[in-house]
This record gives C-alpha cells, structure tokens and sequence, in this order.
C-alpha cells in the first residue's frame, strides 16, 4: 500500500477499507508515512467525509497503533469524559477528583490546546513540577491509589492520534467529524474504558457553532464508540459563553482550586460539571439515575472529598504537596493587567452582553496562552479573568486581561471588544442527551 495510493482515493470521494486506512495509520508512528502525507489525507477526509465503517476502523487503527490499558484489577468502575473544546471549559478539572470522590476511578488522558480552545494539559502544566507524561508505571499507581490521574498520551498509547492531533491543529482540519471521532475515542479505547460520557459543546465558542452540527457529532461518537464495544452517551451543552468567567492556562487552574473549595463556583460551570459527573455516575452503575447521581457530586464537592483527592493527584504526580493551600505561591502572574472598558455604545448591550467567543479564546492565544504551531511554546501565567456575564453593568470592565507585555495586551483587548454582541435568546447550561 502506497500511502499516496489512499489519499488520491479519498480526494476521489471512494470509500477506504479497513486494511487501508490500518496500513496507512501504522505508518504514521513508524515514519513510512509523512507530515505531508498526513495533513493530505486529512484535508481529503475534511473535504469529502468518511462513511461509520470508515470512522469505525480509523478509530480502532489509532487505538491499535500503541498499547490498550487494562485495569480489570481495581475495584470500581473505570469512567472517563471528554470535551469538544470551549472557552473557559476546565470542567476536567474538578470533574475527576469528583468522580474518584464517589467510587470510580478516572484514568483521564487529555490533549493540549486545539485552535481556539483551551487543553486541559496545558492546564496543568502551570503546576510546577507535575508530571503530564509519566510513565505507564506511575500512571497506573497513581489511579490506583487516588483514583484518578489527569495524564497526556504517553508514547506507546494512541501515538498515530498523537501526530495527526498536532497536524491538524494546523491545517484547517480540526472540524472534520470523522477526524474529531477517531481522535477523541482512539485514546479512550485505548484508555481501557467501562464508560465514556462525551461533552458536545455548542456554539460561537465551540468547534460545532450549530445545534445541528454539534447533533451530528455526537451521534458519530455515540455511535462508533458502542460499536467498538465501550458502553458512551453524550450531553450537549452551551458554549456562546466562556463556561468559567477566566480564560487560559493558570487562571483556570486557579479557578478550578476556587471551585473545589467552595470559594467561587461560576453557575453554568458548576451545572456543567454535576450533570456530566451524574452522567458518569450512573453509566458505571454508582448511582441509580441521575437526580442520584447530581446528588453524589454535589456532596463530593460540598464536603470537601473532591479537592482532597485534587490535592493528592496532584501531588502524587509531582506537584506541590501544598498547591491548594498556597496556591499564590505556586501560581504565577505576568506583569501587565488591563482592564477592558467598552464604549458608551457597547454599554447599551447591558443586561445582555453575548461574545463572538471563538474571538475571546483567539485573544488567550494571541497573548501567548495558546499555539498557532504544534512546536510553540504556551505561557501559563497569561488570559482573561473576571470575564462578564450575561448579566454585565454596562460600566464594569467588560473583563481584565493578564499579559506578559503591553503590545499583546493591546492586540488582546482590540479583538475582546470587537467580539461583544448583543446575546441570544437564553440557553440551558445542558441542551440534551444523546444515547445509544
């Protein structure tokens, strides 16, 4: 198999087969098959779409490119959840200490930034010393002990979704449906899963801007995902919005540490993170249904169980023993803060302030926060905190920009203001549920 024998017959519009698209994918961690080779194939799969069996065996070749984890020696179910991408989304963050906090177990592998979109890795790389790359060893005691472990792939998992992941953040690929599927369930099924719960976000500030776009996603992943075996529903939930009120790496840390301990818990955040955690709950067969399972993790967050465990991970892959308690500390600041001020006009949207919130995540990376090349590096310390609501003044600052100099800051705020909009009619935090 040539590789540019299959790539010329997606540009075609034909249908691979499954030893195809296997011996072109086994190519990719080995080398036989280029960057180049890569990013053609997945602009032909952008541009022309994949049939379910052929999102089916991408998937499961992705999967079969590296190791599949087996924890059939704990003694809870092993749960997991995976976000679309947002603005703001650092539900991930609260959502697995919770989960271990009540009984499961979360091996949760994670990516980096995408686009516009925050990572959850790039999260926790703000944390000194923890380790987002541990050995296959420590990842598994870690889990064992805390019961849950927030990780990147390793070398040997997925490593085909490792590289085509980082191509097309840069060549105009990421929204493709069949791309976006066999990368968020490769690592999953290779993550040795009993349960997946997906957060399909939903609108201005998410890969699918649309109601139906994003539908079409979820059904694909719901879909494949049974298919392969591995028991997956889906919630669809709201993003013309950053879900937190902060934006980047370590003020959503902060945010997270803030949420945990009971110190701010933004409300669509916090409804967010019940409703998927409940999800979880019931699908690994914790809870009954679940009204039970919102209980559980609202008492996991209340109790203070889920930033024990927080704290715990954290340490046990590296980090500060202390992160919680001194999170000043360990937290970093850049030197420049702006406070974004609309115009008398823009005032007139008080009351109902809505963003342009793919711009809102462009300003984070245009400050630094996030990459517009797989190789860039990501500051921590930069974003946009005390982001307005809904229910914005009119004369409060529209949100404050944290910046390592003055001339990011200026580009940042220009793009700020140029994304407020009067918002749309008013949408649950949780649109709805697809399953099986």
């Amino acid at each position: 198999m040539l590789p540019q024998e299959v790539i010329a017959r997606k540009r075609d519009r034909q249908a691979l087969s499954a030893e195809e698209i296997a011996a072109f994918v086994a190519g990719v961690p080995s080398g036989t098959v280029s960057e180049g080779q890569v990013a053609a194939l997945a602009m032909a799969v952008y541009l022309n779409g994949m049939s379910r069996d052929e999102a089916v065996a991408l998937t499961i070749a992705m999967r079969d490119s590296g190791d599949v984890l087996d924890w059939s020696d704990l003694d809870g179910p092993v749960l997991d959840k995976h976000s679309t991408g947002g603005v703001g989304d650092n539900v991930s963050l609260m959502l697995a200490p919770a989960i271990a906090a009540c009984g499961g177990f979360n091996p949760m592998i994670s990516g980096r930034g995408l686009g516009h979109t925050g990572g959850t890795l790039d999260k926790f790389d703000s944390i000194p010393g923890y380790q987002t790359q541990p050995d296959n060893a420590l990842f598994r005691k870690v889990v064992n002990e805390v019961g849950c472990a927030v990780i990147g792939q390793t070398g040997n998992l997925a490593p085909a979704d490792k590289v085509i992941y980082g191509i097309r953040d840069v060549t105009a690929t990421v929204e493709s449906v069949p791309l976006i599927t066999a990368s968020i369930l490769s690592k999953k099924l290779a993550a040795g899963l009993d349960a997946l719960v997906l957060d399909v976000k939903v609108g201005s500030g998410a890969f699918m801007a649309t109601l139906e776009k994003a539908r079409e996603l979820a059904t694909s992943l719901v879909e494949v995902a049974n298919g392969a075996g591995m028991k997956t529903s889906a919630l669809l939930t709201a993003m013309e919005h950053p879900l937190a009120s902060c934006a980047g790496n370590g003020v959503e840390m902060r945010n997270a540490v803030e949420f945990l301990t009971g110190h701010r818990r933004d409300a669509a955040l916090y409804d967010v993170t019940v409703a998927l955690g409940a999800e979880m709950l019931v699908s690994g067969g914790l809870a009954a249904d679940p009204g039970k399972g919102a209980a559980m993790m609202r008492d996991a967050f209340d109790s203070g169980r889920a930033a024990e465990k927080f704290g715990r991970m954290v340490s046990a892959l590296g980090g500060p023993a202390d992160f919680i308690e001194r999170l000043d500390t360990h937290l970093n600041l850049p030197p420049v803060e702006v406070a974004v001020e609309a115009d008398a006009a823009q005032g007139g949207l008080a009351g109902r302030l809505g963003f342009d919130t793919r711009q809102i995540g462009l300003a984070v990376v245009e400050l630094g926060g996030g990459r517009t090349r797989p190789q860039d590096p990501v500051d921590p310390d930069v974003g946009l905190v005390e982001i307005a609501g809904r229910d914005w003044d009119g004369r409060s600052p529209v949100c404050r920009i944290l910046a390592r100099d003055a001339a990011s800051a200026g580009k940042a705020r220009r793009r700020i203001l140029a994304a407020m909009r009067e918002a749309g009619p008013e949408q649950k935090p949780v649109i709805e549920r697809i399953a099986p």
